[in-house]
């Protein structure tokens, strides 16, 4: 390769880390928007990119996004208490923390959580593009009683089975409902994953944030990550393994690891592990899902199937731009991690209300009426856990069934 060549490479790698990080940091910060809608605006502006930027520039940008996301939307799920579809269940014990006074280690924990991700899912992402091809059918046939037996165990063990059951399955019997209907929803900005901020918003952030105790934020200080060595190992790796496996798996995602990492790490009870254990399974999906775009040609997210409708550049070029990518975003979510102090003295009740009216503005706006119709139906579902002490866990019903369904192959859409 002639220095030229090697000198225009390295330009346009930068370009899409670059602009990558920049965009995923906006859509990080906007609660309840994902890359996916950032990707749809940039597909639609795809031949002009692509003359302007060249296909590895436009590819890396659409993933360099992706991994930013991850990193930089545990700001707003920390101190606004709104979870994405990513982080769902994280945002209880983050908020927490928030409400504690810790919220500037919540962010900084995701964002240690979603860094030592990169360390472990890069050299596992290799090793399952090359080793688990053949062994796909199996995986395809398993995910359905994987999921069953993990629910089962959480019921069982569960204080109150019976209302555990129960809200599991009216909150399955949405999530259901949502995705069979997911066509009466507007996505003409946020593609097909869409419906699922309403149904999420609905169920881990509203339902919270109409509960939640009422008066100031506290003081708002940071005294280091309050962690053990062998804590941050453990949860890492527990994350990053999660986030592999439901990136690899068809039909699983990022909520569905916080529901499988709620069954090992009480996210009531640890708090700092299960942040840093999600944080990390949300990373490490974003990489696995492009070695199983590689290897299987199949599309885990909407920046998958966005990438596939471009010119690919290899698998190498692209992990290296979201290995540089990440680095950013490390260094990015720290330095707003600071911004925690904004939040000291606020009126708690009017912070609240100001979140929830632009969710629900946010949720029209992207989903359309029947979305408005999901997401009221989700905050009445998700109301329930609190009125009958529960844990909200049972409430990811709504992302499991519709996978187990489709992994025992009973149509539902």
């Amino acid at each position: 390769m002639s220095i030229l060549l090697l000198l225009i490479l390295m330009i346009e790698i930068l370009a899409g880390v670059l602009l990558g990080v920049f965009l995923g940091t906006v859509s990080g910060l906007i609660p309840g928007v994902h890359a996916n809608t950032l990707t749809g605006i940039l597909l639609s502006l795809q031949l002009v990119l692509l003359a302007l930027l060249g296909p590895l520039a436009l590819a890396g940008t659409l993933f360099a996004a992706l991994i930013t996301h991850t990193f930089v939307e545990s700001i707003p799920s920390t101190f606004l208490g709104i979870p994405d579809a990513d982080t769902s269940l994280a945002v209880l014990p983050a908020h927490a923390l928030t409400l504690q006074g810790n919220g500037e280690e919540a962010v900084r924990i995701a964002a240690l959580g979603s860094a030592c991700a990169i360390i472990i899912a890069v050299p596992l992402s290799v090793c399952c593009f090359f080793l688990l091809p053949a062994l796909q059918p199996y995986f395809d046939w398993g995910i359905g009683i994987l999921l069953l037996a993990v629910v089962g165990y959480m019921i069982v063990s569960s204080e109150s089975p019976g209302w555990a059951l129960g809200i599991f399955a009216v909150a399955g019997a949405l999530g259901v409902f949502t995705m069979q209907y997911a066509y009466l929803g507007w996505h003409t900005l946020a593609g097909g994953s869409a419906m699922l901020m309403p149904l999420l918003t609905g169920l881990f952030g509203i339902s919270v944030l109409l509960t939640a105790s009422q008066g100031t934020m506290p003081a708002q200080q940071f005294r280091g990550i309050r962690m053990e060595q062998k804590t941050i190992v453990k949860s890492s790796v527990l994350g990053t393994i999660a986030g592999i496996a439901v990136g690899w798996l068809p039909g699983l995602s990022t909520a569905t690891a916080n529901g499988l990492l709620a069954s090992v790490i009480g996210y009531d009870k640890d708090r700092r592990a299960y942040i840093l254990a999600t944080s990390a399974a949300n990373t490490a999906n974003a990489f696995i899902g492009l070695a199983a775009l590689f290897a299987l040609s199949r599309m885990r997210n909407g920046v998958m199937v966005a990438l596939a409708e471009l010119p690919l550049p290899s698998i190498s070029e692209l992990t290296i731009i979201g290995v540089l990518a990440a680095c950013a975003a490390y260094l990015v979510t720290i330095v707003l991690s600071r911004s925690a102090n904004w939040f000291t003295g606020i009126d708690s009740r009017r912070l609240n209300r100001a979140v929830i009216l632009f969710v629900v503005g946010l949720s029209l706006l992207l989903t359309g009426p029947f979305g408005g119709f999901i997401l009221i139906l989700a905050v009445l579902v998700g109301l329930v856990p609190h009125i009958v002490n529960v844990s909200k866990v049972y409430c990811m019903g709504a992302i499991m069934v519709p996978v187990m369904l489709y992994s025992f192959g009973i149509a539902w859409v």
